[in-house]
């Protein structure tokens, strides 16, 4: 058993561990006070009971334990991530997303973490405090499978490499599981995001406005900024007509909506959550977590798949990442492969968000940490990035359990046969392709220089 004896050695044995990795409270005597009851999403009032809190660092949380339980545990770490303050409402729309996982009988634990923003480690931090909870105040699970979503996934990574028994005197996760994962880490997961603003604003140049203060575009927007995400979307309508069928766009808007799919190789339908998240996420790292200094650059990119691709490519704004801004978010959030525990992913091949390129390199970064044998990777039809289907992750789960308990390593052909015999039970969903591997990513993102 992995108990805590007591809420003070819970707490002060977190504190040390965490201390060690470079976060955490200073206070070794504060302690997590136990969860309470709480209500669970409809989708499980009738199987499950729910605790709810809010752990010493600020972020709230959610537990679900099954009325069957198999005695394991699914610690949940989201995606994102939102740069908004947290509330308690995301655990529960995460538990209602994930209510498959209580009803294959499997524990539930997610947190909001502590704060909004593209801070990987410290959500790390804050799902492993809330492991210690679990077992503190209200059971040791048989065995803790670390599922991260999007980008969780990143965050579950990070935290397979900073908690494990070498840090914390016992091996505080049995398993990962990585779903639809951005698995690159920030300094690559990234890049086409700075290539989506440059070639956007080299077909609208209208964020900013030439009658606008000027900026490097690979900072998002200047600190002071107080654009909305309302307001971007009235400029993409302007020049894209992003908010019309495409039938009703103009010419030149369909024009420049198929140059942008061409080149940065995303559909149109997640162009502006893409132009979002490369504006206010950027304007998140680099005003709050790098500085003031950009880790994003496309100094030698070369574009491709533009009606002129030499007029794009001398056309479009070049910028040089800093490096020190680079080393400092790389520590944050680029995994080193060392993870001691066995890690299973499953990614849609058409996933919009976070493509499957983005595999490839983390594949690269596990044989480079060592940890090779200790990955499966597993990919399905599906064009979706929230959710593939229950017959999915039931699947997955149970080959984990079976890889852990039983040391039998599944393979991805063996998962898409065990597959449909989930379904009668979680519903049609099997669509794994046992054959396929993912392309490498200087095949989907342009190479550039790095410092």
């Amino acid at each position: 058993m992995r108990l805590i004896g007591s809420p003070l050695l819970a707490a002060a044995a977190l504190s040390l561990v965490l201390g060690a990795c470079g976060g955490g409270d200073d206070d070794d005597d504060l302690q997590e006070a136990a969860p309470t009851a709480a209500a669970c999403p409809e989708a499980l009032t009738a199987i499950a009971s729910c605790l709810a809190g809010q752990d010493s660092e600020g972020a709230y949380y959610l537990i679900a334990m099954p009325k069957e339980w198999n005695g394991n545990l699914v610690l949940h770490a989201h995606g994102g991530p939102s740069l908004d303050a947290p509330t308690p409402d995301r655990s529960a729309d995460d538990l209602t997303r994930w209510a498959l996982m209580v009803k294959a009988g499997y524990a539930w634990a997610g947190s909001t973490f502590r704060q909004g923003g593209v801070e990987v480690r410290a959500a790390a931090e804050d799902t492993e405090r809330l492991r210690q909870i679990f077992e503190e105040h209200v059971a040791s699970p048989r065995r803790t499978i670390l599922h991260g979503q999007s980008w969780g996934a990143g965050v579950a990574a990070k935290a397979a490499e900073m908690f494990t028994e070498e840090s914390t005197g016992s091996q505080p996760y049995d398993a990962v599981l990585l779903t639809s994962g951005v698995l690159a880490g920030g300094t690559r997961s990234y890049d086409f995001w700075l290539d989506l603003r440059v070639v956007y604003q080299y077909l609208c140049n209208n964020h900013p406005r030439p009658n606008e203060a000027s900026y490097a575009l690979s900072i998002g927007l200047p600190a002071d900024s107080s654009m909305t995400r309302a307001e971007l979307a009235a400029r993409t309508a302007e020049c894209l007509g992003l908010d019309k069928p495409a039938d009703q766009r103009t010419a030149e808007q369909q024009a420049k909506v198929e140059t942008i799919v061409n080149v940065i190789r995303v559909p149109e339908s997640s162009i502006q959550a893409h132009l979002n998240w490369g504006t206010f996420h950027f304007q998140d790292v680099v005003q709050e977590r790098t500085g003031g200094a950009s880790p994003f650059g496309n100094i030698g990119a070369q574009y491709s798949g533009s009606p002129d691709d030499a007029a794009l490519n001398a056309g479009v704004q070049r910028y040089a990442a800093d490096a020190q801004a680079v080393e400092r978010f790389a520590q944050d959030t680029d995994p080193t492969g060392r993870i001691p525990v066995p890690v299973l992913s499953v990614k849609g091949t058409g996933d919009p968000t976070a493509f499957v390129e983005l595999d490839a390199y983390f594949k690269t970064v596990m044989e480079s940490g060592g940890s090779a044998g200790r990955l499966v990777q597993t990919f399905t039809d599906h064009a979706v990035h929230s959710y593939l289907s229950d017959a999915t992750y039931a699947t997955l789960l149970a080959a984990l359990l079976q890889w852990v308990d039983q040391d039998v390593k599944p393979t991805a052909a063996g998962i898409a046969q065990q597959c449909p015999a989930f379904e009668a039970e979680f519903g049609v969903g099997c669509r794994f392709l046992p054959d396929y591997a993912a392309p490498a990513l200087e095949t989907r993102v342009p190479a550039r220089e790095r410092p």
